[in-house]
């Protein structure tokens, strides 16, 4: 039986042409460039959230129709509600938040910004901060500032268009 491993991800492709074809170049462009920052605050985080209880929305293991993403119980009645019964899961509350230094920050360790135009590219920080573009950006001022940002070496989490112009 003749079996070939191959990984899920082409790391061989990086030196060639077809690398470009693996998702926005942008996007990878700046994963490549750019290492984990605030790895402790993420660490820390992961660690806190291995303690939370999974929450699942109540009676989803009863009813194939109903997801499983959590949805407040609300019915004056209701088992989970009340916390009578065990074996039920447990509520969201707030003290099963994660550390305060943690939130708001992307998996890259980046933090989330949303930009909307050149102005609010100049406010933030390469080293720091992420940038995300707002959904009413258009293609024309989205090439402007991707240009920048790639000039800037900001991360990028949702380019969208190349730097030549088309859109993927």
């Amino acid at each position: 039986m003749n079996i070939s491993i191959r990984p899920k991800f082409p790391y061989y492709l990086f030196a060639s042409e077809k690398f470009f074809c693996l998702g926005t170049y942008l996007f990878q462009n700046s994963r490549l460039n750019s290492m984990t920052i605030n790895k402790e605050k993420l660490a820390k985080r992961e660690e806190v959230k291995e303690h939370n209880p999974e929450f699942k929305r109540p009676e989803s293991w009863r009813y194939v129709r109903l997801q499983t993403n959590w949805r407040k119980p609300k019915g004056i009645d209701h088992h989970q509600r009340k916390q009578k019964s065990r074996g039920r899961p447990g509520l969201v509350k707030v003290g099963y938040g994660g550390p305060k230094d943690a939130r708001g920050l992307h998996p890259s360790g980046f933090t989330d910004n949303l930009v909307y135009n050149l102005s609010d590219l100049e406010k933030l920080d390469p080293k720091k901060d992420g940038v995300r573009f707002g959904h009413g950006v258009g293609t024309k001022k989205r090439k402007e500032v991707v240009a920048k940002a790639i000039e800037g070496k900001y991360k990028i989490f949702n380019a969208r268009v190349s730097a030549s112009g088309s859109k993927s």
